[in-house]
């Protein structure tokens, strides 16, 4: 690369980095902010609200780098247009092609950055999330049990805990199960643990009392017990499914994927191929939308009043592309044999980009030129 060439990838990558950092951390703001409710509202501890949204993070930079690479382009190009170092670049020979190669240089760099976040670092971060969410959602400490409160998970069980152990051990327990229209249930305990048995969550008490009422012939029946397991899976929700979904392979796995996979994803093979060419093509869609920032301002050329004409334009041909896109992934969910149709999008960008440079070489190609009138008293 020529010295100019590394001057502007430079900028470009300078620009990158600043916009993809503002970015990020707005949406992950965002996404803590929903993350805290849900969780710290469980009775989560921070530890777990702090890994929750740090496996968040790679589904949050897949989704931002694009955005950030383009902004990144048209940032770059509109400033060295209203400062005229386009201008003088192109004075010297540089054609738009000429000039694309920094920035499809810097397309293809995030493209490669997005291809790891998308091909592997983001499946992997779901697999991760999924089997955490499974653990939190089984504990059932942090979710039902609350001490000195009088809870009731669901209708007619009301359950009262006065403290809980440091080592999850539930002192002077009070379950009252009223469900049944023919007689309700009310357990005392001195102790009890929650164990996360096959069948499902079982509260078992220590040295307590069940006390039976009968309600036809209001009949109490007591019965001492050293220890009862009562199951408390009805009332608890529990994520129990241990299938995959398409989102937490890596992407090889999707391209051919074995018998095993398809019984535990419960998808048709089309349906995961096409998942995983669908990732191809959005890991390079930074380049697209880089070249479309790029193109569209050059082909505005200088002007003292900015280029902000231009920058709309691009917006919008961004927009197009993507509502494209958009389009062929509703198709392509509809009917997966289609999946070469998630290479179209990619087609249609590098298109526009390449007329728009084309153009730009040729400014001459739309213009209607009057013919040649003699001036009077000219004697050519």
């Amino acid at each position: 690369m020529s010295r100019f060439d590394r001057y502007l990838l430079s900028q470009l990558m300078v620009l990158f980095g600043f916009f993809s950092l503002v970015l990020i951390l707005v949406y992950w703001v965002n996404r803590a902010v929903i993350l805290f409710d849900r969780l710290i509202g469980d009775g989560q501890s921070t530890w777990v609200f702090l890994e929750f949204t740090a496996l968040s993070l790679p589904g949050i930079i897949r989704l931002v780098l694009p955005i950030a690479a383009a902004v990144a382009a048209i940032y770059v190009t509109n400033r060295m247009s209203v400062e005229s170092e386009l201008t003088v670049v192109q004075a010297t020979g540089f054609s738009g092609f000429r000039l694309a190669r920094s920035y499809v240089v810097f397309g293809v760099i995030v493209a490669v950055l997005m291809s790891i976040l998308a091909h592997y670092l983001v499946p992997l971060s779901n697999k991760v999330y999924t089997e955490r969410y499974r653990e939190v959602s089984q504990n059932l400490i942090a979710r039902l049990l609350s001490a000195g409160e009088f809870l009731n998970p669901t209708e007619g069980v009301t359950f009262y805990i006065r403290d809980i152990t440091p080592q999850d051990e539930l002192l002077d327990v009070f379950l009252s199960d009223t469900r049944n229209p023919k007689e309700s249930v009310t357990y005392m305990a001195s102790r009890a643990f929650v164990v996360n048995a096959e069948a499902g969550p079982q509260l078992v008490m220590i040295e307590g009392t069940a006390q039976t009422l009968r309600h036809p012939s209001q009949r109490l029946i007591v019965t001492r017990f050293d220890d009862f397991s009562y199951d408390i899976s009805d009332f608890i929700e529990t994520d129990a499914t241990i299938s995959r979904a398409p989102r937490e392979l890596p992407t090889w796995f999707l391209l051919s994927p074995s018998e095993e996979i398809i019984a535990e994803t419960a998808q048709d093979r089309a349906t995961l191929v096409a998942t995983a060419h669908q990732r191809i093509a959005e890991a390079l869609l930074p380049i697209v939308a880089v070249l479309i920032g790029f193109s569209t301002l050059v082909l505005g050329g200088f002007s003292r009043f900015g280029v902000w004409r231009q920058i709309l334009i691009a917006v919008l041909l961004m927009i197009a592309v993507k509502v494209v896109e958009t389009a062929f992934v509703s198709a392509i969910r509809a009917t997966p044999s289609l999946w070469p149709l998630s290479y179209v999008t990619l087609v249609v960008g590098l298109s526009i980009s390449w007329f728009q440079l084309f153009w730009a070489g040729r400014p001459y190609l739309f213009r209607r030129y009057r013919p040649f009138a003699p001036v009077e008293g000219d004697t050519a």
